[in-house]
């Protein structure tokens, strides 16, 4: 179903992936209207494997998650750009 990870030493380990919940935003994928890829930044809250986004009771993001659930979901936990 997923690809096999190519840089699997970059792969995050179960403690890093439990971080998650000190998070408080990150940017949430999905497929759009007409294919195009929709995404766009999110508050939310993990309890345990379950992640909760900030939303309204209706409007784009769960019309189009309604349509197809498949998504991705990035979090930046702190950057840092050097020089």
């Amino acid at each position: 179903m997923f690809r096999e990870m190519r840089r699997k030493k970059q792969a995050l380990d179960r403690t890093e992936i439990d971080r998650m919940h000190y998070g408080t935003n990150g940017v949430l994928a999905l497929s759009g209207d007409e294919e195009y890829p929709y995404a766009v930044p999110v508050s939310y809250v993990q309890d345990g494997d379950v992640l909760y986004f900030h939303c309204a009771r209706s409007g784009h993001k769960l019309d189009l998650i309604r349509q197809n659930p498949k998504a991705s979901f990035c979090v930046v936990d702190q950057d840092q750009i050097h020089p």
